[in-house]
């Protein structure tokens, strides 16, 4: 007999005694078949199995918030009942045992928080973190995978599937730690083409990046199965947070950004309710004084966290947060997180409170200046005159050096174009919202390869200008006059490792 079968008798025999007694029937007695699971164990809550996909598209020191985020949101997902072998993981894993990591062996996600990196899968590592290889993963295609540990979403037709990304960003492309990256419609044409394929029931997406909106503006249709939820819309950065010099700060050895503000805000969220009030705060005594309930994924929705998150990550509208954007199928957004996410039995009986009282930053550090930030601090922290004050100062020197060279060649081109006066219009347009970043994808990815060809990589600082790229297609521009106008702007190629020298194009 199978487990609904029991529970439908169950119920019969319940609903009969009660009878007997000439009693009314209880409305908290009686339970629909669909929730008669809850007698049993908590994999029978939803129908299929959960899956996810846990991606960080980025590598060094400096970014050490984003493999911080993907393994605490593993850690979540595991708390939550998730098996590992329905966890997949992208991760460069290059930060836990990095010279520069005060804690060997360790990473951290909030300035009191544990090791999260701990059991972690290294599913696709170092140049194995691919674009070809996060679509394979998706679409469950094991022979299209090249290296790894061969796990994909083997899903099927009543599986959910909760995907995330943290990384750089920019309009209309996604960064990765090898190239090329990830282009908006290349992602978009996997997410049409699992759909199709019928392999699962419904997915969420959660990404974090500068301009993480234009990844799914006027490109993501409505009749996929698919909600999105992005840290800011088409125009404009997310932001790292406790970061140096903030509160809450990281501990004083160190000098980087320990997470997200958009991701930390969706995690600190679940991990309310997975491991307690008390996991947030400080000391116990923290969390009696406060009296709050914990969170309880069987109830909140993806809509309710979505509004938690969006108050938390515009931080209270300073200067110093970005507006978090909903796409695709905004129905699924009533759908309760533990169908995506699994839950922790023990906060079953909670109610979700609308309340968002978890700490925001006294600021953030805008995404595109966490490197700058971790230099600077290592530099001032160094001894005078030692080598590793050298090596900061060195650093911070070709760092801004290089984004001089991308943002005076990108208005040198733009002027060569379009003349003096047009050249600056017609780059920073930005297109009605519900349009997406450009006509011709083709188009944008063989002008960036021109672009890179004559001045460099663009790199994680320099996908800021895609949309300027987009407009020069959108204008009609042929590859050959952006050839021949780059070739003027750029007498020579920065040969440091950003440069496509050695790392090849983006696109």
């Amino acid at each position: 007999m199978n487990r609904l079968a029991a529970a439908v008798l169950l119920l019969l025999a319940l609903t009969a005694s009660v009878t007997v007694r000439g009693r009314e029937i209880s409305d908290d007695l009686i339970r629909l078949p669909s929730e008669s699971s809850r007698f049993f164990d908590d994999e029978a809550d939803a129908v299929g199995t959960r899956w996810a996909v846990l991606i960080a598209g980025s590598s060094g020191y400096w970014n050490y918030r984003h493999q911080a985020d993907v393994c605490h949101a593993y850690q979540l997902l595991k708390k939550g009942g998730l098996k590992d072998e329905n966890i997949v993981v992208f991760m460069y894993d290059d930060i836990a045992f990095n010279e520069e990591n005060p804690r060997q062996g360790i990473i951290i996600n909030s300035p009191h928080g544990e090791d999260v990196y701990d059991g972690v899968p290294k599913d696709y590592t170092g140049d194995d973190v691919t674009v070809n290889n996060f679509f394979a993963a998706i679409l469950g295609n094991k022979t299209a995978l090249t290296g790894g540990s061969g796990k994909v979403v083997d899903s099927g037709p009543n599986d959910h599937i909760f995907i995330y990304y943290t990384d750089h960003g920019g309009p209309g492309v996604l960064g990765m730690p090898t190239n090329p990256y990830i282009y908006a419609n290349d992602l978009m044409e996997v997410l049409k083409k699992k759909h199709a394929s019928g392999t699962s029931k419904s997915m969420v997406f959660y990404l974090e990046a500068c301009e993480s909106g234009s990844i799914f503006e006027g490109l993501l249709p409505e009749g996929l199965n698919i909600y999105a939820t992005t840290a800011s819309n088409a125009e404009e950065s997310s932001w790292g947070t406790y970061c140096p010099g903030e509160y809450p700060s990281p501990p004083e050895e160190y000098e980087t950004c320990l997470g997200d503000l958009y991701s930390v805000a969706w995690m600190e969220d679940w991990q309310l309710t997975i491991y307690g009030l008390a996991g947030l705060l400080e000391t116990d005594r923290e969390a009696q004084i406060l009296d709050l309930d914990i969170h309880n994924l069987r109830t909140e929705t993806l809509l309710q966290q979505y509004e938690l998150v969006k108050t938390r990550t515009a931080n209270d509208n300073s200067a110093y947060g970005s507006h978090v954007m909903q796409y695709g199928d905004l129905p699924l957004s009533k759908d309760n997180l533990f169908l995506y996410v699994g839950t922790n039995p023990a906060n079953d009986n909670f109610t979700f409170v609308a309340e968002n009282f978890l700490r925001s930053s006294s600021k953030a550090v805008n995404q595109r200046d966490a490197d700058l930030l971790h230099f600077w601090a290592k530099f001032r922290k160094a001894p005078e005159g030692s080598p590793r004050k050298l090596e900061a100062q060195k650093q911070f020197v070709e760092v801004m050096s290089y984004r001089m060279h991308i943002d005076n060649s990108m208005k040198m081109i733009g002027k060569l174009l379009f003349g003096i006066k047009k050249g600056p219009e017609v780059l920073e347009t930005v297109r009605p919202a519900g349009h997406p970043l450009v006509d011709d994808w083709d188009c944008l990815k063989s002008l960036v390869r021109t672009f890179e060809t004559h001045c460099g990589s663009i790199s994680q600082y320099g996908m800021k200008h895609m949309r300027s790229v987009a407009n020069i297609c959108n204008a009609g521009i042929r590859k050959e006059q952006l050839a021949e106008a780059s070739a003027q702007a750029c007498v020579t190629i920065p040969s440091g490792h950003w440069s496509s020298l050695h790392k090849g194009f983006s696109a």
